[in-house]
């Protein structure tokens, strides 16, 4: 719940309304409504004290508490909170003396940034420290003051109160910490009885910074303390486990999962034996069940990320790369979800084709890896664009440098990495100041498989016939329109269709066809005359193969499906979409293959001219290897 003066809780004025007792009975009404009778409290902080006096003035209330940080009023002091200071006027305001009420009313903003600051003292908490900005500047100066002024008159929530205590504690603690002493914690689980954890190099906010640890901590503790359930669980020796593997294929969109399908069956050519369960989301789940692949019954748990980057996307705008940064609730949530599923599967080898969450908090919490790990990217290092200016390049090298501290710290946490392509495919870049190149660093750590496109063009036969079977005739030009899995497409199909009477003048044999995707309804578009929409196409890529052009995003999976069938396309980036912009383009480029469009400046005429010189230009791609999934699956095959 939100206390009172923050969140979507009420903020009412004077410091009378923010004692303790009445934030504690703020709590108390919270659970009758909520019809919760007892319960296992937690509270961070300031929040962490709320929960000791809930735990004493209400026992019958409280099965267990777990304390974060508490703030409470004993055990050392902070030498930059002495309560007489942080009331007083002063002439200069830095470090802890910007903790003072006249700092707050006369620059906020200063104080909100300093102090998360030093909430997340740990390195890499950048975004961390951006969310605890966010929030603070919900409320105001003046609550905050009246919320410190109403604690500093709170009497009776003193170190005997703690003595009343009855059930459970657990203290969590971090002890470089530097907004409330790690000596208030110990002293809190030295009254109270309660265990003690605390988290070596760990700053204020556990739960904001180590989240997985806090999940697990809580979900222990309560585990612990709550009342028996009897459960029936099935061990079996190892030596009786047929082998299996849980594959998680990239959410993007079915390119990915083609290809993942595409190594997952190679795998198992090799290795007949081998079960493969599937842990992914919608639409991915659909085209699988179609192929008859066994499901998780977890998916259905797992968080879709295409909402999430719709809701971040502009027109034709998506910075991909701040939209990661705020996928962190997703990641977390969704990393939960695996590692439950590892656990209870016993499974052999875990395949991730960026599977971003699962990599990443392995790393920040090794302990938890269970399984041999094969990991799967198409692009190494976040690149930052020249319009962010300084604090994106800072902000792109400070997440290059945790992936590679990760990495090198933990080298056996990948037991195969694998690059899908080829090391001239790796953007010549730097990850940043005082980094590696990106080309070297992933030379060292990755193994190449070629890429793995899910099929082979030659497979369907003559193109003519296949052309002939999809409905398509030999005098009339084909342009397939589609822009991947997700709702952010739909102003480059706008504007493709606005071009499409031009377009009819200098081509007035092509046929258009407009594939609109899973997530994009066809009744958003207004199709005029000759131009076809369709919300789903099985086998696209079929479709593709025989077009005699295509307009596309920049999305790596298509643009490599039409360089690979050796078809003309135009490939529009999104903007300040960096995979696309720099990774994607780069990779295009030394295959020779598609003309890049800028979707600013892309008028009717821009967008007629460069197709007909496209269908009018001399091909001379590259050739796409084809035997990319065989050579991951050997990889894989090695390592269980």
């Amino acid at each position: 719940m939100d206390t009172r003066g923050n969140g979507l809780s009420d903020r009412p004025g004077g410091k009378e309304a923010y004692s303790h007792f009445e934030v504690i009975n703020d709590v108390v009404a919270v659970m009758d409504a909520t019809g919760t009778d007892k319960a296992v409290i937690a509270g961070l902080s300031l929040g962490g004290h709320y929960a000791g006096m809930l735990a004493a003035l209400h026992p019958d209330r409280v099965e267990g508490a777990v304390l974060f940080a508490p703030s409470v009023p004993f055990g050392p002091a902070h030498p930059g909170r002495d309560p007489k200071r942080v009331v007083m006027e002063l002439e200069v305001n830095e470090g802890w003396d910007k903790f003072n009420i006249h700092h707050w009313r006369k620059d906020y903003a200063d104080f909100t940034q300093w102090f998360w600051e030093r909430v997340f003292s740990e390195p890499h908490s950048t975004k961390e420290i951006e969310d605890g900005v966010k929030w603070t500047q919900e409320t105001s100066g003046e609550v905050l003051t009246d919320t410190l002024m109403g604690r500093i008159a709170t009497q009776g929530d003193r170190e005997d109160l703690y003595q009343k205590i009855q059930c459970p504690v657990l203290v969590v603690h971090g002890d470089a910490d530097e907004v409330v002493p790690h000596g208030k914690g110990a002293a809190v689980a030295e009254i109270t009885g309660g265990s003690m954890m605390t988290i070596k190099g760990g700053g204020h906010s556990t739960p904001g910074r180590n989240p997985v640890l806090a999940n697990r901590i809580l979900k222990e503790f309560a585990d612990r303390v709550g009342p028996y359930q009897a459960k029936r669980t099935t061990w079996a020796r190892a030596l009786k486990r047929d082998p299996k593997a849980l594959y998680l294929p990239a959410h993007a969109g079915l390119g990915h999962a083609r290809r993942a399908l595409a190594v997952s069956r190679e795998l198992r050519n090799l290795r007949p034996e081998l079960q493969v369960d599937w842990l992914t989301t919608d639409p991915v789940t659909r085209y699988l069940e179609e192929q008859g692949e066994n499901l998780h019954p977890a998916c259905g748990q797992i968080i879709g990320e295409s909402y999430h980057f719709e809701s971040e996307a502009g027109e034709h705008d998506l910075h991909v790369f701040q939209s990661l940064r705020t996928m962190d609730e997703i990641m977390v949530s969704n990393f939960m979800t695996v590692q439950e599923v590892i656990e209870e599967g016993n499974y052999d080898l875990i395949i991730g084709d960026e599977a971003w969450d699962l990599d990443y908090f392995w790393h920040e919490n090794p302990e938890l890896k269970r399984g041999a790990l094969a990991w799967f990217t198409d692009f190494v290092g976040f690149v930052p664009f020249e319009q962010g200016g300084e604090w994106e390049e800072y902000l792109t090298t400070d997440y290059n440098a945790e992936m590679i501290a990760h990495v090198e710290r933990f080298p056996w946490m990948r037991d195969r990495a694998i690059y899908i392509g080829n090391p001239e495919d790796i953007v010549p870049d730097s990850f940043g100041a005082d980094l590696p190149a990106i080309r070297d660093w992933t030379h060292k750590h990755f193994d190449f498989s070629g890429y793995i496109s899910g099929y082979d063009p030659g497979q369907w036969g003559d193109r003519e016939e296949l052309r002939h079977k999809l409905g398509y005739r030999a005098d009339e030009k084909v342009c397939i329109v589609t822009v991947g899995g997700t709702g952010v497409g739909v102003p480059l199909l706008r504007r493709i269709i606005d071009a499409w009477p031009t377009v009819q003048t200098k081509l007035p044999e092509l046929r258009l066809e407009v594939v609109t995707g899973p997530r994009i309804d066809p009744s958003l578009l207004k199709a005029p005359r000759g131009v076809k929409l369709h919300p789903y196409v099985p086998g696209l890529n079929k479709h593709l193969t025989v077009c005699d052009l295509a307009l596309v995003q920049g999305g790596l999976t298509t643009c490599m499906e039409l360089t690979a069938a050796r078809r003309p396309f135009l490939y529009f980036p999104l903007q300040n979409h960096f995979e696309q912009s720099f990774h994607v383009h780069h990779r295009l480029q030394r295959y020779g293959a598609g003309r890049r469009m800028e979707y600013t400046g892309a008028d009717p005429d821009v967008i007629a001219d460069a197709m007909v010189a496209e269908l009018d230009r001399k091909l001379d791609y590259v050739p796409v290897e084809t035997d990319g999934a065989e050579k991951a699956a050997a990889m894989l095959a090695e390592m269980f």
